[in-house]
């Protein structure tokens, strides 16, 4: 019997998931990898003898990859420690102005009473019923769902909830239905900060993001090891299932023949031979044509200002600070708007921005002395500008002054010098992944279609298949996971050919 063989483009999380379910159903699997390790954007990076996870921080929906792992015969537990968090966020506005949200969303209502109303406490607990009804509408009939389109959305749906769609506020900026939700400005640019995940504004964002609030309500994890931790446990299992992984391989040319994928070329000049690609990367690199002139039409092409936010990061291995940081922390800026103002109207990042900061070694399971490293991720939002603007010294230098001034107006004081960080700025994310200006999120999801616009796993080119973050359900650890089950079913249904089942995955941990 014929394996047809497949080649994986890219070892993100997307093309991870996708590896592992063609290899469980028998495919024959080879992953080519640009970087020298699997993840994507989920990446670490080293400071002195510490390594910083400097991509995403936040774990959620761990019963997606808990039935991934399932799928391929072992568990999740069998090769990561997860540990729920109790406190989801800490977030602060100036010294002494600080909330906490919880796991127990009447403990956050309490705390939200205290901190700005009763009445407030109370619009929170009718928010997450809001935000769960948006969650419970869209999960099944959008997010893990096929390329849809809003006539599928309404069948999928089915009639006798398809007045539920009226109440999922599609055609409401997210910021607006905030404001009708909210009094307190400060809870406003909380949850409107959610629209940051899909590396948008919440002033051109739909309402519909709101549920990314109820996401996070059901729960975040601490992954040991950082979520670098969850990727290489993917790559492991995906050994085991007969995945074959190459390092240091960027894909020049997909070659295609009388309407078929042929091979794909690595380094100007090594092929590998397959029937059928996922393409694990942002899909802006097809457009321009880096993958050989014959995808430039695989998906439809957007404009530079459509694209997502960059960042700015600081990865940072200091002494301990003395200031009481959660796992996960937001400043807040004081004009939230204007922030979003610079970065998308005037192409450059905020002088007053908004700062988060990822304190992993604040759930260290076990008590650290004063005098022990410290690891952070200091991260404020940035144009995609990174391959039209150089950020020199100077301009790096005066980014890191404004992102410290917004944290010490919190209290906060964080000491940098020449041996303690590593700074990466758009034209650094530019380089990793090309054509994107260093955008992390693909294309902002600005106005009401823009989440049915994302291409969706198959492509336009025939055995060319889509994951990731650029890709439909959209970015974020969890939905990149569930684009590589979409590839994956995706390329199943239309192979045509009757594939041999391997033996599950029985070998656990590490």
């Amino acid at each position: 019997m014929s394996e047809k063989r497949i080649v994986v483009i890219g070892a993100g999380m997307g093309g991870l998931v996708a590896a592992t379910t063609l290899a469980g159903r028998g495919y024959d699997v080879t992953v080519l990898e640009r970087a020298k390790h699997v993840g994507g954007k989920i990446r670490r990076v080293g400071v002195g003898d510490e390594q910083i996870d400097s991509g995403p921080t936040v774990l959620t929906m761990i019963e997606l990859f808990e039935q991934i792992f399932e799928d391929a015969g072992t568990t999740l537990a069998d090769y990561v420690s997860l540990h729920p968090l109790q406190t989801l966020a800490r977030h602060y506005w100036t010294e002494g102005q600080t909330l906490d949200l919880f796991l127990d969303k009447d403990k956050s209502a309490d705390a939200i009473s205290q901190f700005s109303s009763p009445a407030e406490g109370k619009r929170y607990l009718d928010f997450c019923e809001q935000t769960a009804k948006i969650f419970n509408t869209l999960d099944a009939s959008f997010i893990r769902a096929q390329r849809p389109n809003p006539l599928s959305l309404v069948y999928r749906n089915g009639l006798s909830r398809a007045f539920d769609l009226r109440h999922i506020s599609p055609f409401q900026t997210l910021w607006s239905s905030l404001q009708s939700q909210f009094k307190d400005s400060r809870l406003r640019q909380l949850f409107g900060r959610y629209a940051t995940y899909c590396g948008s504004s919440p002033y051109q964002s739909p309402a519909t993001l709101a549920l990314i609030a109820h996401v996070e309500q059901k729960g975040v994890w601490y992954v040991d090891g950082g979520i670098s931790a969850l990727a290489t446990a993917l790559k492991k299992i995906a050994t085991l299932q007969g995945v074959k992984f190459y390092f240091g391989k960027n894909v020049t040319d997909i070659a295609v023949k009388s309407g078929n994928i042929k091979s794909v070329t690595c380094n100007a000049n090594e092929q590998f031979a397959c029937d059928a690609i996922v393409y694990n990367g942002d899909t802006a690199a097809l457009n321009e044509g880096k993958l050989g002139f014959q995808t430039k039409k695989a998906v439809p092409s957007y404009s530079k200002n459509m694209r997502s936010l960059s960042a700015i990061t600081w990865s940072v291995a200091t002494d301990r600070v003395s200031f009481p940081l959660s796992s996960h922390n937001v400043f807040f800026s004081t004009d939230y708007r204007q922030e979003f103002e610079h970065i998308f109207m005037q192409n450059h990042p905020p002088l007053d921005p908004t700062v988060y900061i990822h304190a992993p070694d604040r759930v260290a399971l076990k008590p650290q002395s004063e005098s022990s490293k410290e690891r952070l991720l200091v991260l404020i939002n940035a144009p995609p500008n990174g391959d039209s603007i150089e950020y020199s010294n100077q301009l790096i230098s005066s980014y890191t002054q404004n992102t410290l001034a917004r944290l010490e107006k919190c209290g906060l004081k964080i000491q940098l010098n020449k041996s303690n960080h590593v700074v990466t700025t758009p034209a650094q994310f530019e380089q990793m992944f090309p054509q994107t200006g260093g955008a992390l999120y693909g294309r902002a999801t600005h106005g009401w279609k823009a989440s049915f616009q994302r291409p969706g796993a198959r492509s336009r080119l025939p055995g060319l298949y889509l994951a990731g973050g650029s890709v439909h359900p959209g970015p974020g650890v969890p939905m990149a996971a569930i684009s590589g089950l979409l590839a994956a079913e995706r390329l199943i249904r239309d192979s045509g050919l009757t594939v041999k089942s391997r033996p599950a995955v029985t070998l656990g941990g590490t």
